[in-house]
């Protein structure tokens, strides 16, 4: 979509002037479980509440909107709507120190990756300075990114030739470094080419397979974390956030953490646990009809694998891209909050 098209197509958000207090905001995918269960009731109901009407919203979602999902952020810092939100990864190619915030494999509960975006959070928050003029208000978790297969998978080893939908840049050279192909498929798209065979194999988190349908194409499910934890950030606008007073800013931050934020990683451990039952019928289904997808049991061996090529492939290639100064930074946050350390970085 040319950027005079999408500059029309937010002509409903943005064509009544703002009052003092109105934000237009552009949330993740509509059909997923972070946006209907945190997101939209907090931007619509909770924030405006909080603020006794001060605050009004106008929401509406990148997809409903038909932004390319690299767009999201670059949008967000021209000032095209005031407040962003969408997987960190998809914003990667404007920013490739970026991927440091979700790493494959590092961080296996949710409890762990909390601790993982807490400690790479200052990192993000100059990044989104730096690169997007914005603000960073939150990061929510999508469930861990896990292995859709339409092709029988018994351990990590067999994605080996493979052609796989890959949910990142630094997953894709993950599965690339272990011998399979990393293909890139919009989310969208993955049912069909599942279906048709463009691909073999697709990461997304459990609940995000479930909800879009991905068991009718797919008949293995690998749930191993090759896609870290899809972290969702939101941000704001620095020009729009600058023009807020230092009570409306505090009142947002403080909402946001203790009615978005939190309650979204609360439930992400469970929320995996429960979208596997889904999934593969083994355990009881909370959100629907259980399917019957094959479940693979990931031995120590694939980790330890998969550890192996993380340290010595998948990070170094990040700290050449990313540059030394991030994977020091990196290296004294993320790594040492995780316990891993990039090799070779002085």
């Amino acid at each position: 979509m040319k950027f005079t098209a999408i500059l029309a197509a937010t002509t409903t958000i943005l064509a009544t002037p703002l009052a003092a207090q109105e934000l237009s905001v552009v949330g993740s995918w509509s059909s997923l479980p972070l946006h209907k269960q945190y997101e939209a009731p907090f931007w619509t109901g909770t924030l405006p509440e909080a603020s006794d009407g001060e605050i009004s919203v106008s929401l509406t979602t990148h997809n409903q909107m038909n932004l390319g999902v690299g767009d999201v952020f670059r949008l967000l810092g021209q000032g095209v709507y005031d407040v962003g939100m969408t997987v960190a990864d998809y914003a990667v190619a404007d920013a490739p120190e970026l991927e440091g915030l979700d790493v494959p494999l590092v961080a296996l509960t949710a409890d762990e990756a909390r601790a993982m975006v807490d400690a790479a959070r200052p990192m993000v928050q100059d990044i989104f300075h730096d690169r997007f003029n914005s603000h960073v208000l939150a990061i929510a978790p999508y469930p861990p990114q896990v292995v859709f297969c339409n092709a029988p998978v018994t351990q990590l080893s067999d994605l080996e030739g493979l052609k796989v939908r890959a949910s990142g840049r630094m997953t894709a050279q993950f599965l690339e470094a272990l011998g399979a192909e990393g293909i890139n498929v919009s989310f969208g798209e993955v049912p069909g080419a599942l279906q048709n065979g463009v691909v073999d194999c697709a990461v997304t988190g459990a609940g995000s397979g479930y909800s879009a349908g991905w068991w009718e194409v797919s008949t293995h499910l690998l749930p191993i974390p090759l896609g870290g934890w899809d972290s969702v950030v939101t941000a704001m606008n620095l020009d729009r956030w600058n023009s807020l007073d230092a009570e409306t800013q505090s009142l947002i931050e403080t909402q946001i953490e203790a009615n978005f934020e939190d309650p979204a990683w609360a439930t992400a451990q469970d929320a995996l646990v429960n979208d596997i039952a889904c999934l593969t019928g083994n355990g009881d289904c909370p959100s629907g009809e259980a399917r019957d997808m094959t479940l693979v049991e990931v031995s120590d061996a694939d980790f330890a694998r998969a550890r192996e090529v993380l340290v010595n492939t998948v990070l170094p290639d990040w700290a050449e891209r990313a540059g030394d100064d991030w994977a020091r930074r990196w290296n004294a946050s993320v790594g040492e909050t995780v316990g891993v350390t990039i090799p070779g970085v002085n």
